[in-house]
């Protein structure tokens, strides 16, 4: 089992549940337009948010943020130390850098101190697009092994100043090598660990990687925070972490959806009904399993195991519940009649 550490109060490791996190993209000296996001993405269920520290401006936004949110907040930084220094005098929960990007070991020093006196943890990012150029050479390329050499490289510059307080993240855009670094990282340390593919994409594809990827190590134990990187709105990466959670069964207080792949029998738009229910399911918060089913012959019977669930037919649909069929609805009001069961659970 990793450590624990806190995030704002937030545990991550030693067996907390896995929380979710994104990242926003607005610009962070933009407070208000940062805090609008950052409230969309907490009722998308986001518990931790990460802000980019480009500047100095973005830097002393991050108490102005901090004022008009709830879950804690990440400040990413990247070359400069004395952005660190600010974002943490700031109130920032965690900071994410390179120790080995930020300078000299009285950089490394003063951001160390800095955040012990406060004391919230450090990230340590680890990314493919940006190895030391020596690890590179070493190794031919961003392969587990250098990223792992990597992690230990930045993690001996805090420890030498006395700091511990450390999470790790071994981020590439290929799903075998992040799943090897982060099985690497695993059996050879215990730190707390940030799980998450960079540069996965555009939702269809970048979906699919961090499925595998992500849901891949969580499937092995190994994983403490994620994050869905996604070439779209933030929440949507929200929602994908979400759902990743409840495939792997490590999240089990939201709704899980099944639908049937449809087949001749079909009379009614099996496609649309479930897609319009999936969407709904968002707004619900309980640990059941909802069935959409095409044929009024086989659904409740095939869907059995699901707390309720409908079923279309020609012109009418059936309403039930664990296979036992409730009533029968007109289909334009199935919907409708299915979340009426929903809220009465």
């Amino acid at each position: 089992m990793s450590k624990q550490i806190l995030v704002g109060g937030v545990p991550v490791g030693g067996g907390a549940p896995v929380t979710i996190q994104s990242m926003c993209n607005t610009r962070t000296d933009d407070a208000a337009a940062t805090v609008e996001q950052i409230l969309r993405l907490e009722e998308a269920g986001c518990q931790i948010i990460r802000v980019a520290v480009p500047d100095l401006a973005a830097a002393k936004a991050v108490g102005a943020i901090k004022e008009g949110i709830h879950i804690p907040l990440v400040a990413d930084i990247h070359f400069d130390h004395k952005l660190a220094l600010e974002a943490v005098a700031a109130g920032a929960d965690a900071v994410r850098i390179n120790p080995g990007n930020i300078g000299g070991a009285d950089r490394v020093k003063a951001v160390a101190r800095a955040c012990a006196g406060k004391g919230i943890p450090i990230r340590v990012g680890v990314n493919g697009g940006s190895l030391e150029k020596e690890l590179l050479a070493k190794y031919g390329g961003p392969t587990p092994e250098a990223l792992v050499e990597s992690a230990f490289g930045h993690i001996k510059l805090l420890n030498r100043w006395d700091f511990d307080d450390i999470c790790v993240s071994l981020k590439t855009s290929s799903v075998p090598g992040t799943i090897a670094a982060y099985r690497k990282m695993a059996a050879e340390s215990d730190y707390p660990l940030h799980v998450g593919l960079t540069e996965a994409g555009t939702p269809r594809m970048g979906i699919l990687k961090s499925a595998v990827g992500i849901g891949g190590l969580l499937a092995l134990g190994i994983g403490d925070t994620i994050r869905v990187s996604l070439s779209a709105d933030p929440v949507e990466e929200v929602y994908a972490a979400r759902d990743i959670l409840r495939v792997v069964g490590l999240r089990r207080d939201e709704p899980e959806l099944i639908a049937c792949p449809t087949c001749g029998r079909t009379r009614i738009d099996l496609i649309g009904l479930a897609n319009q229910v999936e969407e709904r399911l968002r707004a619900v918060h309980k640990p059941i399993t909802v069935a959409v089913m095409g044929c009024v012959v086989n659904g409740p019977g095939e869907a059995r195991e699901a707390d309720v669930g409908i079923a279309g037919g020609d012109g009418v649909g059936l309403l039930f519940r664990k296979g036992e069929i409730v009533k029968k609805v007109p289909q334009e009001e199935l919907v409708d009649e299915l979340f009426r069961l929903i809220e009465a659970l």
